[in-house]
């Protein structure tokens, strides 16, 4: 079996040079397959109020040159157990929500008919739908967890069905998550009024508010979330205003007292041994971030959820 190939050498290459890739890994169309494949939505078209997120995809492959292919969280090399791979960015319509979807669902689909898992990178959270359809396509309906400040679930828009604060709702109506397994993390800020949380529940999301992590830890929250997934095949959705604006400035949504980026990252690792099929690290929009914050605080949680699915790689083999 082929070693899998891996990002460029940074002691020979200097990180501000090379390739402009996710971590500086491999184009999808230099390496004969991929486990897992790295892909940009740059579409923010189902905003509702600060644009920019389609530049995300961009930033946060800047801000991953510095990523290194060992992971002391984890204690794995994430690189070397899998074949990773760049697959650039998806080309969507940025003027008809309706035709970026399915352009976005049956990319993904084709991106994964060889058996690559996907991270996306984001773009608005309009996205996360047609990821969703595809993964459950491929697995049936998945569990779901849902980092953000916000719900997400609400119905509509100005009348529209199709908006970044509508995905999980629309996910639930046509069956593609499985009720029994969906938890938001991270939620915070004020709403439009409490059967906001009503209809939340109606739908069948647990809640884990920031303030909840804050008081109990990020071990705890992640020992409850593991409980509540089970062995289900779950989809991990990271929306980066979950963090708070002083660890992501750089978002279309932001709202005071959110998690930090160390809260994030541990959490995630508690994950391990969780049955990961697909993933989204969205909403970063970069002409409102400085220094590379928001950026870097993304391209580490991309970095961490592949690190997750090279342990699961490793768990698969040794069961073979």
């Amino acid at each position: 079996m082929t070693e899998p190939r891996g990002p460029v050498d940074s002691s020979r290459v200097p990180r501000f040079a090379g390739p402009a890739t996710f971590a500086r890994l491999p184009r999808l169309d230099e390496v004969a397959g991929a486990d897992v494949a790295v892909v940009g939505v740059p579409f923010d078209g189902g905003v509702s109020y600060r644009p920019g997120a389609r530049f995300g995809p961009a930033a946060v492959r800047e801000a991953s040159r510095l990523l290194r292919p060992y992971n002391p969280g984890l204690d794995v090399s994430p690189f070397a157990t899998q074949q990773v791979a760049d697959a650039g960015d998806i080309a969507v319509n940025p003027f008809d929500i309706g035709e970026a979807i399915e352009t976005i669902q049956d990319a993904a689909g084709h991106l994964q008919a060889d058996g690559a898992r996907l991270v996306t990178i984001g773009g608005d959270h309009t996205i996360a739908l047609p990821l969703l359809r595809a993964a459950a396509r491929r697995h049936g309906p998945v569990a779901v967890l849902h980092f953000d400040a916000h719900l997400d679930t609400w119905d509509t828009y100005f009348g529209a069905e199709h908006t970044h604060g509508t995905p999980f709702r629309r996910a639930v109506e046509e069956g593609i998550v499985d009720t029994s397994a969906l938890s938001h993390v991270g939620t915070r800020g004020p709403l439009y009024g409490k059967e906001d949380l009503t209809e939340d529940e109606k739908l069948g999301f647990g809640i884990v508010t920031s303030a909840d992590v804050y008081r109990r830890g990020a071990d705890e929250v992640a020992d409850q979330l593991r409980q509540r997934i089970g062995d289900r095949p779950l989809y991990i959705s990271i929306d980066i205003d979950c963090l708070d604006p002083a660890h992501a400035p750089g978002t279309g949504t932001p709202e005071a007292g959110g998690l930090t980026s160390r809260e994030l990252l541990e959490i995630l690792r508690g994950l391990a041994g969780c049955r990961l099929v697909g993933a989204d690290v969205v909403e970063v929009a970069p002409a409102y971030d400085h220094a590379e914050i928001t950026s870097v605080a993304a391209s580490h949680v991309a970095y961490d959820l592949i690190s997750l699915l090279a342990l699961q790689k490793k768990r698969e083999k040794t069961d073979e």
